[in-house]
């Protein structure tokens, strides 16, 4: 395995990025390629693969090995969990998110994407784009990640032919931008054979563009969140009250997206008490400028109550407050979201009770269309839902801010997460509905 020193990593950058594809598209073997191929692989978990792959009676390593860990995704031969993995080379870090093809896991691909800066999509030459193929297309904008690859696997059963591998990128293209996903390439691949995933295929001279790793490690990464709209949300009041800072009062967090400065008006939400930062302390020392994905602590000139699950924002761009949310969710629990359900919603570090309003629609992905007042929401089911929340949320809509939009429901007799959600429009539009009438108990 090749070594990088620190100098080396700490001038990189980091990529997050999930893949996704159907059933014996080959996605695990094209991962297992990577790793491999990128020499990110230890010795013995290579050893161990090929004794797993011995024991199978297969010749060569099977490279899917390395990440199907769980003992039911070996059996099958199948994903079924999210599987994370981390490597790097000399150009970027990487963080993998591979996720499941299956209909029934769209949850668990909902939840490795939603982080994601790019999503390889993968496609059997034999079959082009599918069905499933149109749902990852899907999600992935749902979930507005900036960049898609299409790779099309197993170009060397279809004698890497150039025909067969313009057509589906032609179809899948479309497709794609018709949902508004602003950046696809298509990369023809042979996963078995290491085709143009680390390195040039010797089959396909016709194909001129990067490998799969090329792109990756050349892709633009989208940390121009630190010039959207600053928001901090609070996560700590630190007050020592020791007899070095007797009045030392920080409001701690992790910026979730935009630029701090010292001297910048903000105003505290859902408040909308307004002050001025006068400091900024990072890691033990006062900085005059501190920007996205920072953790710091911002002091400000007036001494007014702020408090964990507080957002501080600039005061010429602070969101607006509402105690009515509509979104898009992705419905993640085995039991239903009903109209009526009474949920806490997390919001940053804010949580507030909530009540599920009405369920306008319910999307399906096979062709997009829109099955008006479904009712429910069942497990892998998007759908667009309107929630009454107890108190205002200062919330962005998660395509100006995929970080401060963004917000899980929770059921507060037990916490488990029954949905993710994401604040606005999604690429469908939801059809206007009445408010129901309000239930007893929570009534806000």
């Amino acid at each position: 395995m090749s070594t990088i020193t620190t100098e080396e990593l700490a001038a990189t950058t980091l990529l997050r990025f999930a893949t996704a594809g159907s059933v014996d598209d080959g996605k695990s073997t094209l991962v297992g390629r990577l790793l491999h191929d990128s020499k990110s692989v230890l010795t013995d978990q290579l050893e161990a693969v090929e004794r797993a792959s011995a024991n199978r009676g297969q010749e060569a390593p099977d490279l899917a090995l390395l990440t199907d860990g769980l003992r039911a995704e070996r059996e099958q031969g199948i994903t079924i969990d999210v599987a994370y993995r981390y490597f790097a080379t000399p150009r970027r870090r990487f963080i993998l998110a591979d996720t499941p093809g299956h209909v029934q896991y769209t949850r668990n691909m909902v939840t490795g994407a939603s982080t994601a800066e790019l999503t390889v999509i993968l496609v059997d030459a034999r079959n082009g784009v599918v069905e499933q193929t149109r749902r990852h297309a899907a999600i992935a904008a749902l979930l507005r990640v900036p960049h898609v690859v299409l790779a099309v696997n197993k170009m060397d059963l279809v004698d890497y032919r150039e025909p067969v591998f313009a057509a589906i990128a032609e179809e899948f293209t479309a497709y794609a931008t018709e949902l508004g996903v602003p950046d696809v390439t298509a990369i023809p691949i042979s996963a078995l054979a290491g085709d143009n995933v680390v390195e040039p295929s010797a089959h396909m001279d016709w194909y001129g563009g990067p490998t799969v790793l090329e792109h990756l490690e050349t892709v633009p990464v989208a940390h121009d969140l630190a010039h959207c709209h600053a928001r901090l949300p609070v996560q700590y009041v630190i007050r020592p009250q020791s007899a070095e800072h007797p009045d030392y009062r920080g409001y701690a967090g992790q910026i979730a997206a935009g630029t701090f400065r010292v001297g910048d008006p903000v105003t505290v939400l859902p408040s909308g008490r307004t002050t001025t930062v006068t400091r900024i302390d990072l890691l033990g020392e006062s900085v005059e400028t501190a920007w996205t994905p920072q953790s710091v602590t911002l002091l400000l000139a007036d001494d007014i109550d702020v408090s964990r699950g507080d957002l501080i924002v600039p005061t010429k761009d602070a969101p607006a407050t509402t105690q009515d949310v509509e979104a898009t969710v992705c419905h993640v629990a085995d039991a239903p979201l009903t109209i009526g359900h009474r949920v806490l919603l997390k919001h940053g570090t804010r949580t507030v009770k909530a009540i599920v309003k009405d369920i306008p629609s319910r999307l399906t992905l096979d062709d997009l269309s829109l099955h008006p007042h479904p009712g429910r929401l069942t497990a892998n089911d998007i759908g667009r839902v309107k929630i009454r929340t107890a108190e205002p949320l200062p919330a962005d809509s998660y395509a100006d801010s995929r970080r401060t939009g963004s917000f899980i429901l929770i059921d507060p007799s037990d916490g488990t997460t029954l949905t993710a959600g994401m604040v606005g429009e999604s690429f469908a539009a939801p059809e206007p509905v009445k408010d129901v009438a309000d239930d007893d108990g929570w009534d806000f």
